[in-house]
């Protein structure tokens, strides 16, 4: 295995309890269809690109809350168990977060998110502020209140952190908050109601106006990079059988931020996060389906690498 520092990452966002429900075809509305499995998985986006992180080489800790429920335990546990420095986890009255997640036959996913204890992650508690300063890059998403997240971006700022927000579930930003972001990574959805195009590329450069850094995660179409100072740069998904989405775009971002603080230029990084993405899609469960760092770097070294300027 190549030698390489391991990129200090910490990450603010949500911590929640999958509830999954695996079926041929998901229901529309005022339908009942028989589910074939169920399974209680930990997650939350937060949680899914720490451990993503740490089980692609990154030094991680989690900056979020848990309730006192009987989740918490599990989740707090699954987090520790990847790697994942849990002291910043705090833990406050009520129900953690849970997600109900119904999962189809051809690996695509319908989700709901009922917040619990992450609602309750307004700002940032001590010793927050130090992880924050102590890492290469803080990862934040959007399933915590809008303040924590602002809160996290302004320590990151004043420390000469790198930011990296995932900006899901898709709302309006705010201009301050838009302006500490360093790199952002949407979905090809996410990025179309930030940009207002659907197009991936000309979304891509209406982002730019925003940030320094895009990159568009767009499924089984690949990556497309863009920034202010080159070219933009599409890399190819890495092809596999899906089975089940979910997680899919937090592996991708942890993996990315590890290997972005490893040096690698962007579109090696793309590539081999995509490897990363690719193996957690090929097997169920949210957290579950992260592959480690060997299983990565082999699945990147045997498939082709190439990307094209956009």
């Amino acid at each position: 295995m190549t030698e390489h520092r391991a990129t200090a990452v910490a990450v603010l966002g949500s911590t929640n309890m999958d509830l999954v429900a695996y079926t041929a075809v998901a229901p529309r509305r005022g339908e009942t269809v028989s589910g074939r499995e169920f399974r209680t998985l930990p997650g939350g986006k937060g949680a899914n690109q720490a451990i993503a992180a740490a089980r692609a080489g990154g030094a991680v800790s989690m900056i979020g809350a848990v309730g006192d429920d009987a989740f918490a335990p599990r989740l707090r546990a699954a987090l520790a168990e990847a790697g994942v420095d849990v002291e910043g986890l705090r833990t406050v009255p009520g129900a953690s977060g849970v997600a109900h997640i119904v999962v189809d036959d051809e690996g695509g996913n319908s989700i709901v998110v009922v917040p619990g204890a992450n609602g309750a992650v307004t700002g940032l508690a001590a010793g927050d502020e130090a992880r924050i300063a102590a890492a290469d890059a803080l990862l934040m998403q959007l399933e915590l209140p809008p303040e924590a997240v602002l809160a996290g971006a302004r320590a990151a700022r004043a420390h000469g952190v790198r930011t990296v927000l995932t900006p899901a579930p898709a709302r309006p930003l705010s201009d301050e908050l838009l302006s500490l972001v360093d790199l952002l990574v949407p979905n090809e959805h996410e990025a179309a109601a930030l940009a207002g195009t659907s197009e991936p590329l000309a979304a891509a450069r209406a982002l730019l106006e925003l940030v320094p850094e895009v990159v568009i995660t767009l499924g089984a179409a690949g990556s497309l990079y863009a920034s202010r100072t080159s070219e933009p740069v599409s890399v190819p998904a890495v092809r596999v059988r899906a089975v089940d989405s979910t997680a899919a775009g937090d592996t991708f971002v942890g993996a990315l931020a590890v290997a972005a603080g490893e040096g690698r230029p962007m579109p090696g990084a793309m590539a081999w996060a995509s490897a990363a993405a690719a193996l957690s899609v090929s097997r169920p469960g949210a957290s579950a389906s992260m592959p480690g760092r060997a299983e990565i770097d082999l699945l990147h070294s045997t498939a082709p690498n190439s990307w094209t300027s956009s």
